[in-house]
């Protein structure tokens, strides 16, 4: 078996194998995965980068994504864009690199990647301040059982800690929205901070009534930071270039502050409230079922790339209540994927490779990245892919029926799962039971989903293929 090579040593097999520096447009990574625009596909040696003993498993998409696990991925991509920059632009290349911009710039798709660009760099502040949360609620929890006054000056320290970040969450969306939109970062956090300013109350006269600091949360910061980016780029084409650098910024901010004020705003704040209420809604009323299919399809979600649309609503319920209850229950997912892949151990007896793709992935899938386990494991296999989403469906609906009870369990930040989870945790009874839950549904989903995989996962023929030595399974 190869051993494992360095990481600048995997990308510079990866650059070969995906046709050169020439035929990549784009270098990008998530938490698990290698994500390039490519120019030609034509030029990929597909099966040899899966085949890859760094690579975990490969996704084609709008961008080609590469599954390194997140331990990799990082060095890996800092690595292969370094290469890619050292080679230069070529002519033809970039005529390839605007043919394939042109060809995947779907509406659906440039939205879907726009949003995960928002967001997704807000992730580790989200993590670090929900996990402070987490802490300063278990030392007020102490505090309160035991009266140890020593804990009475600490509690302050960690709301400031983790709120601080939280209470301008609008801000940093804004500024990140209008760079993602093609105008200035700073100006779109400039009317972003509108939203969270509290002086907005004193605003009377709006086509809605009254406002409220924070009315619209996230979603009233993008619309205005994304509205402040046009009206920017509008502007620069129509003011002289003498009068840009006063007259530019100047109307972009009146205008789509005045937006803000007078539309956005209220509008946001009566989506974010239907949110809410209708997240709440639904588990109170449907919590079984909404778990079952939160938890069953979630995967199917994350395969193509959709999960990103759930950001700003997991971020406005966060907002709003303190915590999303959407996202532990779709966290189910990662539990079956794990389940599913140990039974897929426990078939493949004499299939070393496999059982070394396994090794790696299922901690990872444990400590909530499942990609690796999906694109490595589960889904080249198709009926383990269904089964674990099968066993995701019966911890998520376990999930929503202790939430139909009124013990509802949500996360403070979005990003980590499985067990990384756990101290990002709360609920409508406090963190315990909702770390109780949360365990409780999680194990449930991979027991069943290793039970389910491991009695209908494989048909004979199947597993005598897994299982079949290297000479007569054509490898």
């Amino acid at each position: 078996m190869p051993q494992p090579s360095t990481h600048a040593q995997t990308a510079r097999d990866l650059l070969d194998l995906v046709g050169g520096p020439g035929n990549v447009t784009s270098v990008a990574h998530c938490i698990s995965r290698l994500r390039l625009g490519i120019a030609d596909p034509g030029l990929l040696l597909g099966q040899r980068i899966a085949d890859h003993p760094a690579v975990l498993g490969v996704v084609e998409d709008d961008t080609f994504q590469i599954v390194l696990g997140p331990a990799a991925v990082g060095p890996v991509a800092e690595a292969f864009e370094d290469l890619v920059r050292e080679a230069g632009p070529t002519a033809r290349g970039e005529a390839l690199r605007e043919a394939n911009r042109r060809r995947n710039a779907t509406p659906a798709k440039l939205l879907l990647r726009r949003i995960a660009d928002v967001f997704v760099p807000l992730i580790p502040a989200l993590i670090a301040c929900g996990v402070i949360a987490g802490l300063g609620g278990l030392l007020n929890s102490l505090y309160l059982s035991t009266h140890w006054q020593s804990l009475s000056g600490v509690v302050p320290i960690t709301t400031a800690l983790s709120q601080g970040f939280m209470s301008l969450i609008a801000v940093f969306a804004g500024y990140n929205a209008a760079k993602v939109f093609g105008g200035t970062a700073v100006l779109g956090g400039a009317v972003a901070g509108i939203v969270v300013y509290p002086g907005v109350a004193n605003v009377t006269h709006t086509l809605f009534g009254h406002l409220k600091p924070g009315q619209g949360g996230v979603l009233g910061a993008l619309g205005a930071a994304v509205l402040c980016a046009a009206v920017e780029r509008r502007a620069k084409r129509h003011v002289p270039e003498a009068l840009r650098m006063l007259l530019v910024p100047t109307v972009a901010v009146a205008v789509s502050g005045l937006a803000a004020l007078m539309v956005l705003m209220p509008l946001a704040g009566v989506v974010a409230d239907g949110i809410g209420h209708g997240a709440t809604w639904l588990l109170a009323h449907a919590g079984v079922g909404a778990g079952v299919v939160l938890g069953g399809t979630f995967a199917a979600l994350v395969m193509l790339g959709l999960h990103q649309a759930l950001i700003p609503i997991h971020a406005t319920l966060i907002g709003q209540q303190g915590f999303s209850v959407l996202y532990p229950i779709l966290a189910m997912a990662g539990g079956g994927q794990a389940g599913a892949a140990a039974a897929v151990y426990l078939h493949a007896k004499h299939n070393p490779d496999l059982r070394r793709v396994i090794r790696s992935a299922l901690p990872t899938c444990v400590l909530g990245v499942a990609e690796p386990v999906i694109y490595g494991v589960t889904l080249p296999l198709v009926r383990p892919f269904v089964t674990a989403g099968i066993g995701a469906a019966i911890g998520g609906g376990l999930v929503g029926l202790f939430a139909q009870l009124g013990l509802t369990t949500g996360s403070t930040a979005i990003g980590p799962s499985g067990l990384v989870l756990l101290p990002l945790l709360d609920g409508s009874h406090g963190i315990a039971p909702a770390v109780l839950i949360y365990t409780t549904g999680w194990l449930t989903s991979a027991l069943a989903s290793c039970a389910l995989t491991y009695a209908f996962g494989f048909t004979p023929a199947m597993l005598a293929a897994l299982n079949s030595p290297p000479e007569r399974a054509g490898t």
